[in-house]
């Protein structure tokens, strides 16, 4: 079958390219070709958290675009809005389209705590790492989630170094502002509530913005209609 769109799917915080486990296959069983990266630090990568920052994760995502030939479509969820952001500003003539999903949608000089994190997350006391208590990732990521689901995804969440929450942004209109942005939206959802979503929007306005009525993870809740969603991106 043949290829039509190359999609690159970015995690978030916590995570590793093992949520996206239900999407991949909706994407190339509709022919398309998809690359679901693991950032430094987290899922199967072995990088120590004290060398995860921003540049670390925007690096292996230029070096996964450099490898390829074809424009890409660049999905990054939650904290993978900022990765997806930083790598328009680097890669702008290789990048077909931005997907934010329920993600960080910042301006320049902005970093993650532009938006204020759930309160059940902690920083460590060395302020080298922020943490998730186990008994609330449920309740903050998979409030939608079969609890099947949502168990065997908290299990799998990893430590999260700090630095790259409080980096800022380098972006700009000539390089980053010219690729076009998609915003996905949960309704439901407690990591990134749906006002700091519309904050982001207004503030970055994007092609178009579609909503789910779920949590922060659709790649779980709803991963049909998610898939449904990045196929039609993919036709645009």
């Amino acid at each position: 079958m043949i290829s039509l769109s190359t999609y690159i799917l970015i995690h978030g915080a916590w995570h590793g390219s093992w949520c996206w486990e239900n999407i991949v296959p909706l994407l190339e069983n509709a022919g398309h070709r998809v690359i679901a990266i693991d950032l430094p630090g987290h899922g199967e990568d072995l990088t120590p958290v004290s060398d995860v920052t921003l540049d670390a994760y925007t690096n292996r995502v230029v070096a996964a675009i450099d490898e390829l030939d074809e424009e890409v479509i660049l999905v990054g969820h939650s904290m993978g809005g900022i990765v997806v952001s930083q790598t328009a500003e680097y890669r702008p003539k290789r990048i077909r389209s931005l997907v934010y999903l329920t993600a960080f949608l910042l301006q320049h000089g902005q970093n993650m705590l532009a938006v204020p994190p759930n309160p059940a997350m902690r920083v460590s006391d060395d302020g080298r790492t922020i943490a998730v208590p186990a008994d609330k990732a449920k309740d903050i990521f998979y409030n939608h989630c079969l609890d099947e689901d949502a168990a065997r995804a908290a299990a799998r969440l990893k430590v999260q170094s700090l630095r790259p929450f409080v980096a800022p942004l380098s972006l700009t209109e000539q390089n980053y502002g010219q690729v076009p942005r998609y915003y996905i939206e949960g309704l439901r959802d407690q990591a990134i509530p749906i006002a700091s979503q519309r904050l982001m929007e207004a503030a970055s306005p994007c092609k178009e913005v579609f909503s789910l009525d779920t949590d922060h993870s659709p790649f779980y809740s709803t991963p049909g209609q998610l898939g449904a969603i990045l196929l039609g991106i993919g036709e645009k």
